[in-house]
């Protein structure tokens, strides 16, 4: 039995009500979407509280997953759709932030949220939100291209697409660190 296989299997006797198959799962998938919420240059706190929602939504739609179906992509898409939420309330606050700075007229300006610290996070920083997204559960999390694009909500096409550009710009970026020019081989 492999682990997509164990996962589904968790997946069925949680949702059949076995609160050890729950535990079991988070124990499981937990530390992967930590190191997804956090690889998206999210604070460490943020990424905490980001994993803490998604088991909560995870709980609240288990009934939608469909057995026999792979469980991965399944929450990925969960934790991808919980990022999004949070980045869009971020925009709002920031907008209404942006509004009472106008009204006091003498306020400095907010500084920027700074991310997470560690070697990944600054090895993807330079990359947009939906290619570091593809290129962490491809890399990091061994997710195949159709798990990722079942995710994401996208096609394959589309998935190797962002990853294509997302391998360019790394290549740009790493040559530019070292002084080499990125014409180089694959990364």
């Amino acid at each position: 039995m492999d682990f997509s296989d164990n996962l589904e299997m968790l997946m069925v006797r949680y949702q059949q009500g076995d609160f050890s198959a729950a535990a079991a799962l988070i124990d499981c998938i937990g530390p992967r979407l930590h190191r997804f919420f956090v690889a998206q240059s999210i604070s460490r706190v943020d990424a905490d509280d980001l994993l803490q929602e998604t088991w909560l939504r995870i709980h609240k739609v288990r009934h939608t997953y469909r057995p026999g179906e792979p469980a991965l992509p399944w929450f990925y898409a969960i934790a991808r759709h919980i990022r999004v939420d949070h980045y869009r309330k971020r925009i709002r606050a920031a907008a209404r932030e942006r509004e009472l700075e106008e009204m006091s007229k003498g306020a400095s300006p907010a500084q920027p949220v700074s991310g997470a610290d560690g070697e990944l996070e600054t090895l993807l920083a330079p990359l947009s939100l939906s290619q570091r997204e593809v290129i962490t559960m491809l890399k990091v999390e061994g997710m195949s291209l159709e798990e990722v694009a079942r995710a994401t909500s996208s096609t394959v096409g589309s998935v190797k697409q962002k990853v294509h550009r997302a391998y360019k710009k790394l290549r740009e970026t790493i040559g530019l660190r070292t002084g080499k020019s990125s014409s180089g081989g694959p990364l």
